[in-house]
C-alpha cells in the first residue's frame, strides 16, 4: 500500500501559507474535517450529559464516541478511557492517586529519557511519601534506553515504572514491550508516556503489557486534551480526589468538571482521520483495524522521509545529529557549529521551516545528553511532511552552516 501525502495535506488549511512544518512533536497542524467536527458540537444545541434532552442526549454520545475511539487508537477498554486537559494533569493525577498508598520501602522508576511529565509527577510524589526513586539511564552518545537498563532498577518493591514509548527530544524508541512482559509477574504497574509516540506509529498497549497508556490527541491532528488509557479494573481500584456530588463511576470519577465535549468530538474525528490514512474498506473493516493498516503505512513513509533528512543533514558540514538509536521515531535532533540552536531556529522561521529549539520539556534528557537546558534544534515529521518539505530544511540548514 502506498501513502498519498498529496491527499492529507490538502485537507489542511495552516499548509497554505507554505509554511513547512517541523514541529510536530510540539503540537501537530489541523485537519480541516476535525475543526468541522469541532464548529458542529459547538453549535448544536448543547448541555451536561444525561438522557431526558436532545442537548443532553448529543452530549452523551460525544463523550461515548470519544472513548470508543480512543480504545481503538490504542487497543484499550473504552469503559477505562479517562480524558483531561492533558496528559501532564492527567500523570499528576494519576501519580497523586497511587501515592495514598505509598510510603518508605516503597520504590519508584523513572528515566533520564522522559518528557519531565512523564517524570516530575514521580518524582514530587515519591519525595512526598518516602518513597526511594531510582533513575534509569540511557547511554548519552547513543541515546539508546535498553530494557535492562530499567529492569535492573525494579525490585519486590517497586510500585510503578515510568517508561516513555518515544523521547520527544531523541526519538529513542525503548523496548516497552519487553519491559512490560517482565512486570508482568511483579506487582509494578507499568506507566507509559505514549505521547511521542501514537502518532508515528499503531499502537497496542495490550501487546505492550501497559497498565497506564497516555496521549495526547493534538500531537496526532487533534484537538489540545490529553488522554489516558488503563483497564476498568484498575480504575475501579483506585480513589482520586473529587468532589462529593461526582459520579464514583469508572472512568468519570478521573475528570474533574464538565468534559470538553466540542474538542471529544474533535478527537473521534481525528482518530477517523488517521484510521483513513489509507483509505478504503470503511464499511466493512473495523476502525482498529483500519487505523493497524494506515498507522503502519505512515509507519513506513516517514521512516523513509526521515532517512532522507537525516542524509541529508550528515553531509552538511559542521552539523551533528544527537541521538541513533536504531528504532526511533521520525524526529531529528542536530546542532550547526558556531550557531545557538535558538539562532538556526530564528533563521530557518525567516525561510518559512518551523523547525524549533530547546530541550522541549525532555530537561532531564537534554542535560544528560550534554546539551544543557538549552538543547538543540529539533525536526520532526507529521503525516504532512514531504519531500519538498526536507529539502527547504536541508537547504536553509546548509546557508546556516556557511554563513
Amino acid at each position: 500500500m502506498t501513502y498519498d501525502v498529496d491527499r492529507v495535506r490538502a485537507r489542511i488549511p495552516a499548509l497554505a501559507d507554505g509554511t513547512a512544518y517541523f514541529d510536530g512533536p510540539g503540537g501537530t497542524q489541523t485537519p480541516d474535517v476535525i475543526a468541522d467536527a469541532i464548529v458542529e458540537a459547538l453549535t448544536a444545541g448543547m448541555a451536561n450529559r444525561g438522557s431526558v434532552t436532545a442537548a443532553e442526549r448529543r452530549a452523551e454520545d460525544i463523550v461515548v464516541a470519544a472513548r470508543m475511539a480512543g480504545a481503538d487508537l490504542v487497543n484499550a477498554d473504552p469503559r477505562g478511557v479517562v480524558f483531561g486537559r492533558s496528559m501532564t494533569e492527567l500523570t499528576f493525577s494519576v501519580a497523586r492517586t497511587l501515592a495514598q498508598d505509598w510510603g518508605p520501602g516503597d520504590e519508584v522508576v523513572v528515566t533520564r529519557l522522559d518528557h519531565d511529565a512523564n517524570i516530575r509527577p514521580w518524582v514530587t510524589y515519591a519525595e512526598r511519601t518516602g518513597a526511594t526513586l531510582r533513575w534509569a539511564e540511557f547511554d548519552p552518545r547513543t541515546g539508546i534506553l535498553t530494557a535492562d537498563d530499567v529492569l535492573q532498577h525494579v525490585t519486590d518493591n517497586t510500585r510503578v515504572v515510568a517508561v516513555t514509548g518515544a523521547s520527544n527530544l531523541l526519538g529513542t524508541r525503548p523496548e516497552v514491550a519487553a519491559i512490560g512482559a517482565a512486570l508482568a509477574d511483579t506487582q509494578a504497574l507499568f506507566y507509559v508516556d505514549g505521547v511521542h509516540l501514537t502518532a508515528h506509529a499503531p499502537i497496542d498497549m495490550r501487546a505492550i503489557g501497559a497498565d497506564f497508556y497516555a496521549c495526547s490527541p493534538y500531537k496526532f491532528l487533534g484537538p489540545h486534551l490529553g488522554m489516558v488509557a488503563a483497564s476498568p479494573a484498575l480504575l475501579e481500584s483506585m480513589h482520586p480526589d473529587k468532589l462529593r456530588p461526582s459520579t464514583e463511576q469508572v472512568p468519570e470519577r478521573f475528570e474533574l468538571g464538565t468534559l470538553p465535549y466540542e474538542l471529544l468530538a474533535g478527537v473521534t474525528a481525528a482518530i477517523d482521520f488517521l484510521a483513513d490514512l489509507v483509505p478504503g474498506d470503511e464499511a466493512t473493516m473495523p476502525r482498529r483495524d483500519r487505523l493497524v493498516r494506515s498507522m503502519s503505512v505512515l509507519e513506513a513513509y516517514e521512516d523513509a522521509l526521515c532517512d532522507r533528512l537525516r542524509a541529508g543533514l550528515e553531509s552538511i558540514p559542521g552539523v551533528h545529529l544527537h541521538g541513533h538509536a536504531p528504532l526511533r521515531t521520525p524526529t531529528e535532533l542536530f546542532s550547526v557549529d558556531g550557531a545557538a540552536g535558538a539562532d538556526v531556529y530564528r533563521s530557518l522561521a525567516a525561510r518559512g521551516v518551523n523547525a524549533p529549539a530547546g530541550s522541549f520539556y525532555a530537561i532531564e534528557a537534554s542535560e544528560w545528553a550534554g546539551l544543557g537546558s538549552h538543547g538543540a534544534v529539533r525536526a520532526g515529521l507529521a503525516p504532512y511532511t514531504n519531500e519538498e518539505d526536507v529539502d527547504r530544511l536541508l537547504a536553509g540548514v546548509l546557508e546556516v552552516s556557511e554563513t
